[in-house]
């Protein structure tokens, strides 16, 4: 379970804060989609759950105990993140980078053994991936490079899994067949955070939404409950409705066009 408990969290040189006094759970067991508008502080508190960015105040615990207090090492093989951007330093095969997933585990000494390439494997077949484990990095397409990318975080293994943007680049079929990955790896009793853009994709999804405007909650529940017209229209400053769609049972956000002004 990862806790935020009035997190506020400032940038350098900055007048405010840009996380103030953010509280909700992802709990095992299901998907918590943090989402809102650009500039909201969704990959702030990204940052800070995993150590880029400290926390000026509150905590951010990981069942129960708080993520600073945590070797670094052990918070690796406890939390595996998926990031929203990645530059590629020089184009190794798709089977190694995946088995960098396992270097928490290893250290700079140990040797990968039968359990670890048992790992990497599963993780490769769940991301489907495994035709491309012999294609080098920088011959992939932008999809493909995005479940290679998760790959190597299930390989990682974990408590956690957390990642910003995870279907970004990909096409609706890879973007239904990610979710569908998570929702797995949620019920098999993983605390499942994300960050997202895409409301009406998460909301098919996610257990919990956490909606962030200017680095504060505005709403945290379910779909249902934070998915409100008035609630969005005011969040993301455009004209939208949000229905039921009967056939998925979810909520759905419309955006309208935009008003006349004479």
């Amino acid at each position: 379970m990862i806790d935020f408990r009035d997190v506020a969290v400032r940038y350098p040189n900055a007048e405010q804060d840009a996380l103030s006094g953010v509280s909700f759970t992802a709990a095992r067991g299901s998907i918590t989609a943090v989402v809102g508008p650009n500039g909201s502080g969704k990959s702030t508190l990204v940052r800070a759950l995993i150590g880029r960015m400290a926390v000026s105040r509150g905590s951010i615990q990981l069942d129960g105990q708080p993520v600073d207090e945590i070797p670094r090492h052990i918070r690796a093989q406890r939390i595996a993140f998926v990031t929203q951007r990645e530059e590629l330093a020089f184009p190794v095969l798709v089977n190694e980078y995946v088995a960098l997933g396992r270097f928490p585990r290893l250290g700079l000494w140990r040797v990968a053994d039968e359990q670890d390439r048992l790992a990497i494997g599963k993780a490769m077949a769940e991301a489907g991936i495994e035709s491309l484990r012999s294609r080098r990095l920088d011959a992939l397409s932008g999809g493909e490079w995005q479940r290679v990318r998760l790959a190597r975080a299930l390989a990682q293994g974990g408590d956690a899994l957390v990642l910003d943007e995870p279907t970004a680049f990909l096409d609706v079929a890879h973007e239904m067949g990610v979710f569908e990955l998570l929702d797995r790896l949620a019920r098999g009793g993983r605390a499942v955070m994300l960050v997202s853009h895409q409301l009406n994709l998460v909301a098919r999804f996610a257990a919990t939404l956490v909606l962030l405007r200017q680095g504060a909650v505005v709403a945290t529940g379910s779909p249902g409950e934070v998915m409100q017209a008035t609630t969005l229209e005011r969040v993301y400053d455009w004209p939208l409705v949000v229905t039921n769609d009967p056939l998925v049972g979810a909520p759905a956000l419309v955006p309208l066009r935009a008003r006349p002004t004479d």
